[in-house]
């Protein structure tokens, strides 16, 4: 009789596991998808008093978090695009007008008022930054019973007010911090702002919670999906409103997004690389895809490196160009002239930004995988 409950608890446990969501496994995505979050927000608080103590990003937290993960994160968008031969075929036209319309779009902001561009680019982060939660959101819930997905409107509510609300609140309050330049968010904004954000966030939670006990008790509970919205929730109050500090923004902000992003890249192309696909529909077909992405998606420290490399490029382009606050880090690049001339700013800053803007335009449309043959068909 023992043996026999004893079997059942474990196909029990088995039907449950298989019905989670994970993207890759339990292990997996729990480190490199759920965790950063997790980790960077547990970080901060910590060591929130140094953090408030300091008032600068230390060389070191720039590089390891915005060098080597924000900066190198956007990159990884070429592989999913441009770097894709048969992405880039179906898609030509987007992926060229993208990069010429972000060019145009920023320059012609810029030359009316830097701040102007700073602050579209800014806004657009943040949409950009919020929509990968909802997008992680939409796969966690994939596998729901049929019989919930009418209320799959309350999960996306609750990992917007998870996200927003922070963002009211910084328009409300004072903080230390900006997104890319002092001004680029709009301030002083009324506090009956964030008052009824936070009114309506508490009653999505509430909601949130009601629905998702009683999923439980009816035998589905979707752990995966869960804890992403409790790690964003986590991140994203504790980075903005909890600690005011630069160190603790840049921190949560980056880990809880950055890392994601890439670990999402590098398990998309290594999932079909392990599906039993025809030639035509691997990510980079043998024979007439370019071999050298082929070798970089091979190992993930060669990963990791080519993307940290054109991040290096690129700050040492804006370093040498613009900023000149780490020509120590940028030796290479401290022979280039600082441009001043209003005119060629215009044209320049907004031409160094495309990665980012580029990639903000383009990746709510690339991850869009309904096909039928795609791996985490939604």
């Amino acid at each position: 009789m023992q043996t026999s409950n004893r079997a059942n608890s474990d196909a029990t446990s088995t039907a449950q596991s298989s019905r989670q969501a994970w993207l890759s496994s339990p292990g997996w995505d729990i480190l490199w998808i759920i965790s950063p979050a997790f980790l960077s927000a547990a970080s901060v608080l910590l060591f929130q008093k140094q953090m408030l103590e300091s008032q600068n990003v230390p060389l070191w937290v720039w590089v390891c978090f915005i060098l080597l993960i924000d900066v190198a994160h956007v990159y990884a968008t070429l592989f999913r695009t441009y770097l894709d031969p048969q992405a880039f075929k179906k898609n030509k036209a987007i992926l060229l007008a993208a990069p010429a319309i972000a060019w145009i779009g920023g320059s012609l902001l810029y030359s009316v008022d830097e701040i102007f561009f700073w602050r579209a680019l800014a806004y657009l982060a943040v949409f950009h930054f919020i929509r990968q939660q909802l997008g992680f959101m939409v796969l966690y819930c994939r596998k729901e019973p049929i019989s919930w997905k009418k209320l799959q409107w309350l999960d996306r509510a609750a990992i917007y007010m998870a996200t927003i609300y922070p963002i009211l609140f910084w328009h409300t309050h004072l903080r230390n911090f900006s997104w890319f330049v002092a001004g680029d968010f709009f301030e002083s904004a009324p506090a009956i702002l964030s008052q009824a954000g936070l009114i309506v966030y508490i009653l999505v939670a509430v909601a949130y919670g009601i629905k998702e006990i009683t999923m439980a008790l009816q035998g589905s509970i979707n752990l995966p999906k869960n804890l992403l919205l409790v790690g964003t929730a986590l991140s994203w109050w504790v980075g903005i409103i909890t600690v005011n500090s630069v160190m603790a923004f840049t921190i949560t902000n980056v880990v809880s997004h950055g890392l994601p992003y890439m670990a999402l890249v590098w398990l998309y192309h290594g999932q079909h690389s392990r599906r039993n696909l025809p030639t035509t529909q691997l990510a980079f077909p043998s024979k007439t895809g370019p071999g050298w992405p082929k070798v970089i998606l091979s190992n993930a420290l060669i990963f990791f490196v080519f993307l940290g490399l054109l991040a290096y490029v690129e700050e040492g382009l804006w370093d040498g160009l613009v900023w000149r606050e780490h020509l120590s880090l940028f030796a290479p690049f401290g022979q280039l002239p600082q441009i001043g001339d209003a005119a060629l700013l215009a044209l320049l800053v907004p031409f160094l930004a495309l990665p980012q803007s580029t990639h903000y335009l383009l990746d709510g449309f690339i991850w869009r995988v309904k096909e039928r043959n795609n791996i985490w068909s939604v």
